[in-house]
């Protein structure tokens, strides 16, 4: 059995057979990119309170989390590179089950929203806000591209 499915970049990523009930595409790939983001999110916040060893390594600790979570959070960008609409709909589901998350995790986490600056809400809001950006911008992009690939219509001939 091969674990890549070229033709299909959903069933190769890791879980898929977990959410295969759910048959819109675009949400399943949320709901697992959401899970991905929360993984990381758990386990960055563990290691920067829990592993005091890691303490004089802050900076790369920091860099490779941001690097994990900006791989992760473009997931659904790749997938849907073709389908803006899909796109926003897989970025919007995986950042707001990310947003409960992160709300969540403020409980055991003391300060975490007045240490990062950022409440639910506005972590929600930026992730809407970054994945409608890109949907239209790929939306746009698209229609030039469709516009460049179409012949161009012959101009009229004055008499």
């Amino acid at each position: 059995m091969e674990l890549i499915d070229k033709t299909n970049p959903v069933a190769s990523l890791p879980g898929s057979r977990w959410l295969a009930w759910v048959h819109n595409r675009p949400l399943r790939v949320g709901v697992l990119v959401g899970i991905y983001l929360t993984v990381v999110m758990v386990v960055s916040l563990m290691l920067a309170n829990r592993v005091p060893a890691l303490e004089p390594l802050a900076q790369v600790r920091n860099a490779i989390s941001y690097a994990v979570f900006a791989l992760v959070a473009a997931l659904p960008v790749w997938i849907f590179r073709r389908e803006p609409g899909s796109l926003f709909t897989s970025g919007v589901a995986a950042w707001a089950l990310f947003s409960v998350m992160y709300a969540l995790a403020g409980i055991p986490f003391d300060n975490l929203f007045v240490r990062l600056h950022k409440t639910p809400m506005n972590v929600f809001m930026l992730g809407a806000v970054v994945y409608g950006l890109l949907a239209v911008v790929l939306w746009v992009g698209s229609m030039v591209n469709a516009l460049r690939h179409a012949p161009v219509p012959a101009g009229r001939r004055r008499p």
